[in-house]
């Protein structure tokens, strides 16, 4: 392939990814802190991105498998959410928001699926190129991180116009993106292909639906982490805890890195339970961590991160656009965006708050070696579900090579 395109989609996703955490880590403090939302406005505001990721990735994802070509729906989105982001930072009621950020998130999260199937459709070696074109995306979180952070406006609208800006630069990008037409252009619509159903047929493999299963549940433990760990390091006294976290982000990048020699050298569920191990593994070292003695844990469990998510989640990707037909790649990448950012991130949001109110303690405080022992019990039995049923996947395999296995499997049929 050749080094051009690799850095063109490299590119994409430096800018889709940072478009994302332009606002996404400070929405909270900007709508508390300015707006002045209570924080039950504030979790609703939030939970838009988890009824966005249920909705919009299946219509998209038919539009791209149908009708337009992938760059060219990035495009449209991309604008449209520009325009949205800017009404947004000029929006002040509760009403107001939360309307123009489910709308933004009904653009905004089906792009995360489309960058990933245009770039499927568009590398040979899968294993090897993938990981390698997605890390820049992680780069890109953390770059426009700093950019918001060293300009000091976590406190203001000006996140949302950070990313009004990069998303237009992003939407004008995408049309220099390798042209990638709708692989079931021309095909009959039904009802049926309309609500994105016609992934379910990928369920008929006893394992991938074992990996669906435990995607879901997989993703309750993830928001335990995401929304209570900056929480949990500040009550119990770390000094810059949102400094520190940053580090999980950069054992991302490393572990992206490392993914296709992996890939070459280990089965699809080994490093799948790998990843779910490492998920245990961190609850348990934030359960029993302190900001003395035991600080090495907490540094440890941050930097778990790279194994947590890569792994898992990162080699699932990989895993649903090996199994689904050429003209459904799109609409599986949307079903398990649906899956994991929508159902099951939303189930996590509501338990991970029950979770909290229930480890409250008199004085205040809250029990948290009993909260992440929970998370860490929940990611384990994960694990055990994983590696009891999953038998599928052996090997991330190049596209040649996975042709000619479905050649050969369709002829012996």
């Amino acid at each position: 392939m050749p080094s051009s395109l690799n850095l063109r989609l490299g590119a994409m996703m430096f800018l889709n990814y940072a478009i994302w955490g332009a606002w996404y880590v400070t929405l909270n403090t900007y709508l508390t802190a300015t707006l002045n939302f209570t924080g039950v406005q504030a979790g609703q505001v939030f939970g838009t991105v988890a009824l966005a990721c249920m909705i919009s990735p299946f219509f998209v994802g038919l539009i791209a498998d149908r009708f337009f070509a992938t760059e060219r729906v990035l495009c449209a989105l991309h604008l449209l959410g520009a325009v949205i982001l800017y009404m947004v930072a000029h929006a002040t009621s509760f009403g107001a928001v939360y309307g123009l950020m489910l709308a933004y998130c009904l653009c905004y999260f089906p792009t995360i699926s489309l960058t990933n199937a245009l770039t499927f459709r568009n590398v040979k070696d899968t294993g090897a190129q993938f990981p390698l074109i997605r890390v820049l995306g992680t780069i890109g979180w953390i770059v426009i991180g700093l950019v918001v952070g060293g300009l000091k406006v976590e406190k203001s609208a000006g996140p949302f116009l950070i990313a009004a800006g990069a998303s237009v630069v992003m939407a004008l990008f995408s049309l220099t993106l390798p042209h990638t037409p709708p692989g079931a252009k021309g095909q009959a619509i039904s009802v049926r292909s309309i609500l994105g159903l016609d992934a379910l047929v990928m369920l008929k493999d006893r394992s991938f639906l074992v990996f669906v299963v435990a995607s879901v549940l997989a993703c309750i433990p993830l928001t335990f982490y995401f929304s209570f760990t900056n929480v949990f390091l500040n009550e119990v006294g770390v000094q810059n805890a949102a400094g520190k976290m940053t580090l999980g982000q950069a054992s991302e990048v490393g572990m992206m890195l490392l993914m296709p020699f992996l890939f070459r050298r280990m089965s699809l569920k080994a490093i799948m339970l790998m990843g779910l191990l490492a998920w245990s593994v961190r609850y348990a070292l934030l359960a029993y961590g302190n900001p003395g003695a035991g600080m090495w844990m907490f540094y440890a469990a941050i930097l778990l991160h790279g194994v947590c998510y890569d792994f898992f989640f990162m080699t699932g990707q990989l895993y649903t656009d090996q199994e689904a037909p050429l003209h459904l790649r799109n609409t599986a990448q949307g079903f398990l965006t649906f899956l994991t950012y929508g159902v099951g991130m939303f189930i996590g949001s509501l338990l991970s708050g029950t979770a909290v109110d229930y480890f409250k303690t008199t004085n205040g405080g809250h029990n948290w070696t009993g909260f992440w022992m929970s998370s860490s019990l929940a990611a384990f039995t994960i694990l055990i579900l994983l590696a009891v049923f999953f038998r599928g996947g052996s090997r991330i395999q190049k596209k040649e090579a996975l042709s000619e296995d479905r050649s050969l499997t369709s002829a012996s049929q």
